[in-house]
C-alpha cells in the first residue's frame, strides 16, 4: 500500500500538451513540403507541352524555376520571395529584392531565395521558477524578413529543404533562453496567473536582436511580428495537486458551510414557519369565533333595523298618500279654477280677435271704397278738364277753321253717303275770287249751302238720288239755287 502511495503521478495535462505541439510542428513542416510538390504536379503537364524550353527546379523549399539550357538560364522566382544574384568579379549582388527574376550563367553567377513569408516558431521552455520548481512554458513568436539585404549578410538561408530552418532554431534557443532568464526570477504562482511579464521580457530581447539597438545597427535584417504565451504547465503532477489543494480546500470548506448555513437556515426558517402556522391557525379561529358573533349580532340588528325600518316606511307611506290626496284635491280645484280663467281669457281674446278682425275688415272696406271713390273723382276730374279742354277748343274754332275742318272730313262723309241712283250737277262758284282766301270762303259757303240743301231735301227725294257738284259748271237736272259768298 505504502509503495503504490508513493508512485509518481502521471501528468496528463502535460503529455496533452507535448503531444499538441508535435502535431503542429508535423502540420506545419508537412505544408512546407507538400504546397511546392503539388505545384510542381500541377504544372507538370504545362511543362511536357513546352518541350523546346527546358525547366529546372532547385531542391530549396521556395518554388523557383530555371528555365533555359547551358548557359543561357532564367531564374523565376515567385512573388513572395526574396533572391541575391550575385555574378564572379562583382562585390556586389546584380539583383536583390522581392519577386526579382532574372538571367543566370552556372558558370559564374550564384543566388539564395528566402521565402518573404512571416515564419512562426513554436516554444517549448522547460523552466526553473524560483522556487525551484519545473515549469514548462509554451509559446509561439512570428516574424518576417524587414531589409533582406542584411539578413542575407548575417544568417544562413542555404538549407537546400527549408531555408528557415537555422535561422528559426536560433530564433527558438534565444526565446527560451530569455524565457527561462524571466521564469527564474518569477514565483510559481506569478507565472502561472500573469504572463504579461514574460512576454515583455521576450519581446524586448528578439527585437533588440532581430532589429537592432538604433542608430546603425540594423540587427539582423528582421522584424518581430507578435510574441505570445500559451501556456504555463508545472512539470510535476504531485506539485499540481499540492497547488491546487489549497484552493479546492477552501472552495470545499465555503461549500460545507455554505451547506451548514443552509440547512441551519432552513431549520430555523421551518421552527419559524410552524409556529407562524400554529399562532395563524390559532388566530384564525379566534378570529371565526369573533367573526361569527359579530355576524350574528349584525344579522339581528339587521332583522330589527329591517322592521323598525318597514313599519316606519308604512306610516311615512300612509302619510304620504294622504297628503297626495289633499294635494291632489287642492291641485284638481286649483287646475279647474285656472281652466275656467283660461276659457274666459280665451273667450275675451278670442272676441277682441273678432272685433279686431271686424275692424280691420270695415277699415279696409272703407279704404277700398275711398281709394274707389278717389279714382273715380279722378277720372270724372279728367274727364270734366278733358270736356273743357274740348269746350275750350271749340269755343276757340273759327269760320275760317270750321270750314277747313269741314273740307278735312268731306272725304269720310262721301264715303257715308248712300250710292247714288239720281245725279244732280250743282254749279259752284263759276270763278274764284281775286284771291285765294275769298275762293276758299267761297267753296266753304257754297258747301255749307249744299248741306243744308241735302237736309232740306232729303225727306222728299227718292232715296238713291246724287247730286253731282261740278265746280264751274252747270247743273244736269235741276240747278240748286246760287249761295251768296259770305262776307
Amino acid at each position: 500500500m505504502q509503495s503504490n502511495s508513493k508512485e509518481p503521478v502521471r501528468n496528463e495535462y502535460l503529455d496533452q500538451v507535448r503531444e499538441q505541439q508535435q502535431r503542429v510542428e508535423v502540420d506545419l513542416k508537412a505544408r512546407k513540403v507538400m504546397a511546392p510538390m503539388q505545384a510542381q504536379a500541377n504544372i507538370m503537364p504545362m511543362r511536357r507541352a513546352a518541350a523546346a524550353v527546358v525547366a529546372e527546379r532547385t531542391g530549396n523549399a521556395v518554388d523557383v524555376r530555371v528555365t533555359g539550357f547551358w548557359r543561357w538560364k532564367t531564374v523565376i522566382v515567385p512573388p513572395n520571395a526574396y533572391v541575391v544574384h550575385t555574378r564572379r568579379g562583382h562585390p556586389q549582388p546584380l539583383h536583390i529584392g522581392l519577386g526579382v527574376s532574372f538571367r543566370f550563367d552556372p558558370a559564374r553567377d550564384s543566388f539564395i531565395v528566402a521565402p518573404g513569408a512571416m515564419q512562426t516558431i513554436m516554444i517549448n521552455a522547460h523552466c526553473i521558477c524560483r522556487e525551484l520548481q519545473g515549469l514548462l512554458v509554451q509559446g509561439y513568436v512570428q516574424w518576417i524578413i524587414e531589409d533582406f539585404g542584411t539578413a542575407y549578410r548575417k544568417l544562413d538561408f542555404t538549407d537546400a529543404e527549408d531555408p528557415m530552418r537555422v535561422v528559426n532554431v536560433q530564433l527558438r534557443e534565444q526565446a527560451e533562453a530569455a524565457i527561462k532568464d524571466k521564469v527564474a526570477t518569477m514565483s510559481i504562482d506569478a507565472v502561472l496567473s500573469d504572463k504579461q511579464p514574460i512576454i515583455e521580457e521576450l519581446t524586448a530581447r528578439l527585437r533588440h536582436v532581430a532589429e537592432g539597438g538604433g542608430g546603425g545597427d540594423k540587427g539582423l535584417g528582421l522584424r518581430i511580428v507578435t510574441v505570445q504565451i500559451k501556456e504555463a504547465v508545472v512539470s510535476s503532477a504531485r506539485l499540481w495537486e499540492s497547488l491546487q489543494t489549497p484552493f479546492r480546500s477552501e472552495r470545499e470548506r465555503v461549500a460545507r458551510l455554505a451547506a451548514l448555513g443552509t440547512e441551519e437556515a432552513l431549520a430555523h426558517r421551518e421552527l419559524e414557519v410552524e409556529q407562524a402556522r400554529e399562532r395563524m391557525r390559532l388566530e384564525s379561529d379566534g378570529e371565526l369565533a369573533m367573526l361569527r358573533a359579530h355576524k350574528s349580532a349584525e344579522a339581528y340588528d339587521r332583522e330589527q333595523s329591517e322592521r323598525l325600518r318597514r313599519q316606519q316606511r308604512e306610516e311615512e307611506d300612509a302619510r304620504r298618500l294622504a297628503v297626495e290626496h289633499q294635494q291632489s284635491a287642492l291641485q284638481t280645484a286649483e287646475l279647474q279654477k285656472a281652466r275656467l280663467e283660461v276659457e274666459a281669457e280665451l273667450t275675451r281674446l278670442t272676441q277682441e280677435a273678432e272685433a279686431e278682425k271686424l275692424k280691420r275688415e270695415v277699415l279696409a272696406q272703407t279704404e277700398v271704397g275711398d281709394v274707389q271713390r278717389a279714382a273715380a273723382n279722378r277720372q270724372s276730374k279728367t274727364e270734366l278738364e278733358l270736356l273743357e279742354t274740348r269746350q275750350r277748343i271749340l269755343n276757340e274754332l273759327t269760320p275760317a277753321n270750321v270750314q277747313a275742318r269741314l273740307v278735312e272730313l268731306l272725304p269720310d262723309i262721301a264715303e257715308k253717303l248712300p250710292k247714288p241712283q239720281e245725279l244732280r250737277s250743282v254749279s259752284i262758284g263759276g270763278s274764284g275770287g281775286a284771291q285765294d282766301g275769298q275762293g276758299v270762303a267761297t267753296m266753304v259757303a257754297q258747301m255749307m249751302a249744299l248741306m243744308n240743301i241735302l237736309k232740306v231735301d232729303g225727306t222728299a227725294r227718292a232715296p238713291g238720288q246724287a247730286v253731282v257738284v261740278n265746280t264751274g259748271g252747270k247743273e244736269a237736272k235741276g240747278e240748286l239755287p246760287p249761295t251768296p259768298a259770305p262776307r
